[in-house]
């Protein structure tokens, strides 16, 4: 509709040719940006498996269920169960808003987490390559895409299919929970001098966790509002503290933020679980059918192979 676009644009300072050509400009080059961003990713990922010297190699290991909370482990199992369902399942879990479906449940051990803490700092610290999980945080742990550091196939991947699906599947049926075929997970760091805290924003992704690796800090609580596509959608935020080894599970069109870090420094886990079978009908972020070009791994969810069909996400 570019009546209404030309509308939006000029309300927002674009009036002349000149603002028109530099806006142009600017979109070809972020278009660009993104289509190096697999192959740039996949050469730093080359250069760390080859260069890098972990400080702690056990948190590469194949996960283990000594580095879960046995809450966790013991969610997955039954969701996993024959006769599981979706009453059974809250009894084992955090209800941290029922009309917004957001979820907190045991994730990580505290040792597990430290030990990670650990590994990431280490990497923080070196002269390797490091990439930037979005354009949200200027400062945030850009370093620490975790499929660049080598942690996707032994830590990620396993947690999504052997424990998130099943869970998420009960969860959020409508928003493709247990068909979930790939995920894009990062650390992000808030620190004063940093970072300090994120606008509100809706995730690229169906599903989202959110786990508190550490350290000590004051301040930082994540905030909720509505879905991004429903009127109204920020008014009377939910405010939900981190605690260390818990995640917050929530839909991914769900808004939130992050207050302003009071002290210290906050790390967090971000998984955006996605689900080919709803995001080939629509897109999350432009909520259009995706016009598709190949992509390194994962690259943003889609597959050219359609799936079977689930309904998508609903509004409340």
């Amino acid at each position: 509709n570019w009546p209404f676009c030309s509308q939006l644009l000029r309300s927002r300072g674009c009036v002349t040719s000149k603002d028109f050509q530099q806006l142009l400009e600017e979109l070809e080059q972020e278009v660009g940006r993104r289509r190096r961003l697999g192959q740039e990713s996949a050469a730093r990922k080359a250069l760390i498996a080859s260069s890098y010297h972990p400080a702690r190699p056990d948190v590469y290991s194949s996960l283990q269920d000594a580095a879960l909370a046995p809450e966790f482990v013991a969610a997955a199992e039954y969701s996993a169960s024959p006769g599981a369902d979706l009453e059974g399942l809250l009894q084992r879990l955090e209800i941290v808003s029922e009309e917004k479906r957001i979820y907190r449940v045991p994730v990580f051990s505290v040792e597990f987490c430290q030990a990670l803490l650990e590994e990431l700092e280490h990497f923080e610290q070196s002269d390797m390559p490091k990439g930037r999980p979005n354009t949200m945080n200027n400062y945030g742990v850009r370093e620490v895409l975790m499929h660049e550091l080598g942690l996707d196939e032994p830590l990620v991947t396993p947690l999504r299919e052997h424990f998130l699906q099943p869970l998420l599947a009960l969860l959020y049926p409508e928003c493709g929970g247990g068909q979930l075929d790939s995920h894009r997970a990062f650390v992000v760091k808030y620190a004063l001098g940093q970072d300090l805290e994120l606008g509100c924003h809706y995730d690229n992704a169906e599903l989202t966790l959110n786990v508190a690796l550490g350290k000590a800090f004051t301040g930082g609580a994540l905030y909720f509002g509505g879905l991004f596509q429903a009127p109204a959608a920020l008014m009377e935020p939910l405010e939900v503290d981190h605690i260390v080894g818990q995640g917050i599970l929530h839909r991914g069109g769900q808004l939130h933020g992050a207050r302003p870090l009071g002290t210290g420094e906050r790390w967090n886990l971000v998984v955006w679980l996605r689900a080919s079978a709803v995001r080939n009908r629509l897109c999350p972020m432009c909520c259009q059918k995706p016009d598709l070009m190949d992509d390194e791994g994962f690259g943003d969810g889609f597959t050219r192979e359609e799936p079977a069909m689930v309904d998508v996400c609903a509004l409340t």
